[in-house]
């Protein structure tokens, strides 16, 4: 755990102690059985504590540039934990202690720790003016318009400054093998590369010049509160071929640091509650909401699928990616508009665009299994791993756990009884294909698909091909004897195809 980290657990323990100390003292009648008798009371306080603590990243000082962010990272996280706890005691009798213990103990430590917070500000003020010769001889020059001082990391990354100099920060900022990858591609000491440390589209939006040839940011996509908004406002300051550079921390990558960081037992708990507030509240319209008021979108819980997914709708495609000091940096070059979606679909039931009879695009109705928008990512996908045994693509890592269990028992393709009510597929037939998909098959395959509506079980169950080649003979197969006796080629193709899954357990993976 890093130092400042720890020295703030600890200085904080010691608030809460000294509050609850404080607020016994005050309350008549109590003592020294107070404390003995509700000591495995007070240490699940102090665990309740420190995961909300955490999980807004109070102790996180090198997040903490403003007053406003550490007023705001003290307020909403001490209000949240006194919910919690006055939430324990009256539903499930948790705690024994009066309300004045409580509400006491939470209002002393946050005036505590408001206190502690403000001669932090005040020292980092003060060491950043004086401390800091560069800064100190140019701060009276460049401030904002709003009359904001800039912060040193915004003052070297300013165009007007020493290029050599604005290299040298950079590469301090954020390290030595980030910063030469980013090199690599982004020429630095120019002013055609825009170089940002910003969560915010405004900051991109408000640049007097008109277009860039290369854009980074060096804050992750993680604290993006509008992920979409930021990436459209970078694609309009881009000409075609122009690149984007950033980087974001993956699920995986999260998981795998939160549980090195807390001692195990303890880890999974948070892990949970971290990814239960995360990734699951901002999924949804009510929880959303309370999870933008506790983070503001900084944070947030990605997959590999989300940021990749989101950055192909939004008009880019990665040029190259590699993982640097537990972060997925990526170079995306702009290829076209982003497409803004006027409905966007992050629901449970989805509609996907298919090929039909005639080469018509059908709606097929599926349960989702993947994240949003991962359709725009077959190209990716494709070009990175190609097709694995069976026709489907390889190390898709677009499918989501829980995708995994519904595709298992056919949970997903359910809603695709809609579709044959609708006339749009049959009960026997071809799998209906996305575009990528049928790109991939001959031109005599396409004709004679298209002839005929797709179905709800394919010959795939049939023949079980395992690579493409074997999935174009397949289908051939069957749709020259569908073509010949339609009835007669469903109604022993059908059978066939239940025999194989329910008694030699067939299954596309």
């Amino acid at each position: 755990m890093h130092k400042s980290l720890l020295a703030g657990l600890a200085g904080d323990l010691l608030i809460v102690a000294a509050s609850f100390a404080i607020c016994v003292g005050l309350k008549p009648g109590s003592g020294n059985p107070y404390y003995s008798g509700y000591a495995t009371s007070f240490f699940l306080f102090l665990m309740i504590w420190i995961f909300v603590s955490f999980s807004l990243d109070k102790y996180n000082f090198r997040t903490v540039s403003t007053w406003a962010i550490m007023l705001r990272k003290i307020l909403i996280g001490n209000l949240l934990i006194f919910f919690i706890i006055t939430s324990m005691m009256y539903l499930f009798q948790s705690f024994n202690y009066s309300r004045f213990i409580v509400l006491g103990t939470v209002g002393v430590a946050t005036l505590a720790e408001l206190l502690a917070g403000s001669l932090y500000m005040i020292f980092v003020n003060t060491r950043v003016r004086y401390e800091n010769g560069l800064l100190s001889q140019s701060e009276t020059a460049d401030t904002l318009e709003t009359g904001r001082k800039i912060s040193q990391l915004e003052l070297i990354k300013s165009p007007k400054y020493d290029f050599k100099l604005r290299e040298e920060y950079l590469k301090n900022d954020i390290g030595t093998d980030a910063y030469d990858f980013i090199k690599n591609y982004a020429a630095v000491d120019t002013e055609n590369t825009l170089i940002m440390a910003t969560t915010n589209a405004f900051n991109i939006d408000a640049q007097i010049r008109q277009q860039f040839e290369c854009i980074v940011n060096v804050r992750r996509v993680n604290d993006f509160r509008y992920i979409n908004k930021y990436f459209e406002s970078v694609n309009a300051k881009l000409p075609r071929g122009g690149l984007f550079i950033d980087f974001f921390e993956t699920k995986n990558m999260r998981k795998k640091r939160i549980l090195e960081k807390f001692p195990i037992g303890i880890n999974y708990f948070y892990y949970i509650l971290d990814f239960l507030v995360k990734r699951i509240f901002p999924k949804f319209t009510l929880t959303k909401k309370i999870y933008f008021l506790l983070t503001r979108g900084e944070n947030r819980v990605l997959s590999k699928a989300e940021a990749v997914v989101r950055l192909y709708s939004c008009g880019f495609e990665i040029f190259d990616e590699k993982v640097i000091d537990k972060n997925f940096y990526f170079v995306a070059i702009k290829v076209k508009e982003p497409l803004f979606p006027k409905n966007p679909s992050y629901g449970p039931l989805i509609a996907l665009e298919r090929i039909g009879k005639g080469g018509k695009i059908i709606k097929v109705y599926k349960m989702r299994t993947m994240h949003p928008f991962a359709e725009y990512l077959q190209d990716y996908i494709y070009k990175k791993a190609g097709l694995q045994e069976g026709g489907k693509f390889k190390d898709d890592f677009r499918v989501t756990t829980l995708g995994k269990i519904m595709r298992t028992f056919w949970l997903d393709e359910f809603p695709m009884l809609i579709n044959i009510l609708k006339g749009d597929l049959k009960l026997f037939g071809v799998r209906p294909l996305s575009r990528q998909y049928f790109k991939l098959y001959t031109m005599e395959l396409q004709r004679l698909r298209i002839l005929t509506k797709p179905g709800l079980i394919p010959p795939f169950y049939v023949d079980y091909p395992k690579t493409l080649e074997e999935i174009i003979a397949s289908e051939l197969k069957y749709l020259n004897a569908y073509y010949k006796h339609p009835f007669r080629a469903d109604w022993v193709y059908f059978w066939k195809a239940v025999f194989n899954i329910v008694f030699r357990r067939y299954r596309s993976k």
